[in-house]
């Protein structure tokens, strides 16, 4: 029925009548279902805003049903009793509503749309749907649509299953002209703002302007198709070829890998045997020369007790026991042991730790080699420490860089320079120059320690100072290389091959005297050091310090290291002094640091405080790219 009482929905009395926000009612059932049918993708319906059927006004997802109580009342009192309506005529038959529009576009194929306010298990097909409704509506369920002015604007088109697809997204009206400017559909509100200066025509004048270029548009799709299947043809062989290349170079690799482990099982082997027949036989020789030094004790100590236990009466026993006692003294002493300086099967660890550090370097190096690596200071330096460990320590001593014999042996390496411009320079620490408070792990590692260490006597021993040299020799070029600093007082420096390493604490240390310099940390700050001069450096602290020695600069600079990054610490080098301002430190730099150079010079460590500790660091590639771009 139609009139106040009605509901425009189901076309019925009001059943539970609730009355929305711009004033209009509706059954409770009939607006719910309304509310939670799928809506357009702006959030209407499903949870969304949906909108008033008559209006179009938003009704707010929050928004609480409650009955109209008013309205509950009256309609038992207003309500008369009435036949059922008669059936709806046919929709053609039905006069349409004076503006209502209609479209005849094409239904989709397939099953047919339903009615989306028939009741479930009763739903008829629809025989149209609305745009604005985004509903479709069998034909007495468009009745309203048909007659009622409400509705006048609203746009029906043949049953779509897919209302929300005809709206525009952003304002939700129709879609109903296609930009060529943009390629894309439009609503009427689009071409007033977005589109108003492009070039935008009816869909059905699109739709035609397409279909004539369909023919060639599939022409190409189909060239393009028959291209397509014959490079997926070759794709599909180059997959099987790169497939069965992996395969036979995994079983190679496997196959090398496990000849690589029986290769170091065997000298693991070896090892151990010899470490086992050295301690067999050294033990063996140790044991006995306990067991004669326990029996002559023994038999020096009975000899004592019978001498002194004879009567002073009994002089023919006495004389008889101090000449047993005399006889067990001139006993000839037990050969000396063969390995009274050094056990032989101690060298094992230097061994296999050589052999570590050639493996490490290695496959740090080829890993390089096969990432397209490797023409850089820094994997020349790895090359050279798997170089230098490989050959006699006695040969690093000329601290050369390492430079491959053959440019063929490395093709990637051909056209790179290793004078004056490569900088990377391995340090080995000298054994033979460390205090003996200093405690060395490796060639790389060293601490200061409270027990003094038993090293042999060596001329180039430090003995008043705790310091340590690197092992190699500078005298021309360029050289880089980084110390981490662990733990305490350290200083990191270079100083002259001729330095008397028994020179006095006070003159000996590293900067303290014209034949070496350095940069001291000492626990808050850092500060320079050259000739007895101090030079502070207001600067943070920094784990990784890198040393950069330039020869023919006749310049020594300290960088700070963090995440590749270098930061100039010092720089010690002839300057002129700036004017009106004094400065002691660099007036001795412009005196005397030039001379420093006039020799072969060595990196230099001193371990002051007795927690110091430091680390001779792998370079950084990114530091070194740095220096060599110098």
């Amino acid at each position: 029925p139609e009139g106040p009482l009605g509901c425009p929905i189901c076309l019925d009395v009001l059943r539970d009548p609730v009355t929305v926000p711009c004033g209009h009612n509706f059954c409770q059932g009939c607006l719910q279902a309304l509310r939670q049918r799928p809506g357009p993708p702006d959030g209407a319906g499903a949870g969304g805003a949906a909108r008033c059927p008559l209006c179009q006004e938003p009704v707010p997802a929050g928004l609480r049903l409650c009955k109209n109580r008013a309205l509950c009342e009256l309609l038992p009192l207003l309500a008369s009793p009435s036949s059922p309506p008669p059936p709806s005529p046919p929709a053609a038959a039905s006069p349409m509503a004076p503006g209502a529009e209609e479209e005849d576009a094409a239904g989709e194929e397939g099953a047919a749309v339903l009615c989306d306010v028939c009741p479930p298990g009763s739903r008829v097909p629809a025989e149209r749907s609305c745009l604005v409704c985004l509903a479709s509506f069998c034909g007495a369920h468009l009745e309203p649509h048909r007659r009622a002015p409400a509705f006048r604007a609203h746009r029906l088109v043949a049953p779509l299953r897919r209302l929300e697809e005809g709206l525009c997204p952003r304002h939700l009206q129709p879609l109903d002209g296609f930009c060529r400017t943009e390629q894309s559909c439009v609503c009427a509100r689009c071409r007033a703002h977005e589109h108003r200066s492009h070039d935008v025509v009816p869909l059905e004048q699109e739709r035609e302007h397409k279909q004539a270029q369909q023919a060639k548009f599939l022409s190409d799709v189909e060239n393009e198709l028959e291209e397509l299947a014959v490079t997926i043809t070759q794709a599909k062989k180059m997959v099987e070829l790169i497939k069965g290349a992996a395969t036979k170079e995994r079983e190679k690799v496997e196959k090398l890998f496990a000849e690589a482990s029986e290769v170091l099982a065997t000298f693991q082997k070896e090892v151990m045997g010899f470490i086992e027949d050295g301690e067999r036989s050294m033990l063996g020789e140790a044991e006995a020369d306990l067991r004669w030094k326990e029996e002559r004790r023994a038999k020096l100590a009975q000899c004592k007790q019978n001498l002194e236990s004879v009567p002073s009466t009994d002089t023919i026993y006495f004389l008889q026991e101090f000449q047993a006692l005399k006889a067990a003294m001139e006993e000839n002493l037990s050969p000396p042991l063969s390995f009274q300086k050094e056990l032989n099967f101690t060298k094992c660890t230097q061994a296999v730790g050589a052999i570590k550090d050639v493996l490490s370097t290695a496959c740090k190096n080829q890993w390089n080699h096969l990432q397209g690596k490797g023409i850089d200071g820094v994997n020349c330096q790895e090359m050279e420490e798997g170089d230098s460990s490989s050959q006699d320590r006695q040969s690093s001593s000329q601290g050369r860089l390492w430079a491959p014999k053959h440019a063929r042996d490395f093709p990637l390496l051909a056209h790179f320079s290793l004078l004056p411009h490569t900088v990377a320079f391995i340090i080995d620490l000298d054994s033979d120059t460390a205090d003996k408070f200093i405690q060395l792990f490796g060639t790389k590692g060293a601490k200061r320690v409270l027990c003094p260490i038993p090293y042999p006597e060596s001329p180039t021993r430090f003995i008043n100072c705790e310091q340590v040299l690197g092992l190699n020799l500078m005298n021309r070029g360029n050289y880089y290389w980084e110390v981490e600093l662990i733990d305490g007082w350290v200083s990191i420096g270079v100083i002259a091959e001729d330095f008397d390493p028994r020179e006095a604490y006070s003159n000996g240390r590293l900067g303290r005297n014209d034949r070496s310099c350095c940069l001291q940390w000492n626990g808050q700050s850092y500060a320079a050091w050259f000739g007895g001069f101090e030079c502070p450096v207001q600067q943070p602290f920094f784990h990784t310090i890198g040393v950069f020695l330039e020869y023919s600069e006749k310049a020594l600079t300290f960088y700070g290291v963090k995440d590749s990054k270098m930061t100039c610490l010092q720089q010690l080098k002839v300057c002129p002094s700036a004017k009106g301002k004094p400065d002691p430190f660099q007036n001795k730099i412009n005196r005397q640091f030039a001379s420093l150079f006039s020799c072969r010079l060595k990196p230099a460590f001193f371990l002051e405080s007795v927690d110091a500790h430091l680390q001779i660091g792998p370079l950084k590639k990114d530091c070194v790219s740095v220096l060599k771009r110098r």
